[in-house]
């Protein structure tokens, strides 16, 4: 079917979280596949009830506040996350040494497992937001608003593109990277999370106040995976709409 193609701006970062709910990976480059970026969510701290560690509580997640002052990685090969303490200490997510680490940091049972057939993403594959949107709320918060606090898997640079430029692009698809192509979903709701303190970036006190008034508590979009492949900052970035 043909579709006009629009070019909306470039990709400025990437980042995965090997470990949900731990400050993530900045990459230079990403493979996109079926679940997500290669390795993102892959694993997750889970509590003595079997819900997944988070900064929320649902069916599925709990709160376990702090977990993002932990970071995560993927070193090697073999695709096992590295876990980071606020401390400076390393274990890897199979180690058992890691469970009881976090164990004792949070003085409840905690277990680093894979995921398995309950998903580890909070709603889509992928998440995306713009620099015209990160822009727009840093003028309401008087202040820059750092990108890692929504915890994206990309950032586009929108440029001069309008705030919230990406509320138009609900429905469409995106064309970026080696072949990649997603297809934009629902803006995505924000939880207590985006003011919560994480490694290296402080607890913020206006972020979710602010977006409930401007903007239905939502910030950058949603988005599922059409064609798999491989992203690089700098990426161009085309909306594609099928025309009428």
């Amino acid at each position: 079917m043909p579709y006009e193609e629009t070019p909306v701006g470039t990709v400025r970062a990437l980042y995965r979280y090997p470990v949900k709910s731990t400050a993530g990976q900045a990459l230079r480059t990403a493979t996109v596949t079926d679940r997500g970026l290669l390795h993102d969510r892959r694993w997750a701290v889970y509590t003595g009830d079997g819900g997944i560690a988070s900064g929320k509580r649902t069916q599925r997640f709990r709160p376990v506040p702090g977990l993002m002052q932990w970071s995560s990685s993927i070193a090697d090969a073999s695709g096992v996350p590295l876990l980071v303490s606020p401390g400076g200490l390393r274990y890897r997510a199979d180690d058992p040494a890691a469970s009881r680490a976090l164990s004792a940091a949070f003085g409840q049972d905690l277990m680093v497992r894979p995921e398995t057939t309950i998903p580890h993403h909070d709603e889509t594959p992928l998440h995306l937001v713009s620099t015209s949107s990160l822009a727009a709320l840093s003028a309401l918060t008087g202040g820059a608003v750092d990108e890692r606090r929504f915890r994206p898997n990309i950032v586009l640079d929108t440029g001069m593109l309008p705030a919230f430029c990406e509320d138009d692009w609900i429905g469409a698809e995106l064309a970026l990277g080696d072949g990649v192509v997603l297809r934009l979903g629902e803006g995505m709701p924000r939880c207590v999370m985006i003011d919560q303190g994480q490694a290296g970036v402080p607890a913020g006190t206006k972020a979710l106040k602010l977006l409930g008034g401007h903007h239905s508590t939502e910030f950058g979009l949603q988005a599922y995976i059409v064609r798999t492949g491989t992203l690089a900052v700098g990426n161009v970035a085309a909306l594609r709409r099928t025309p009428g």
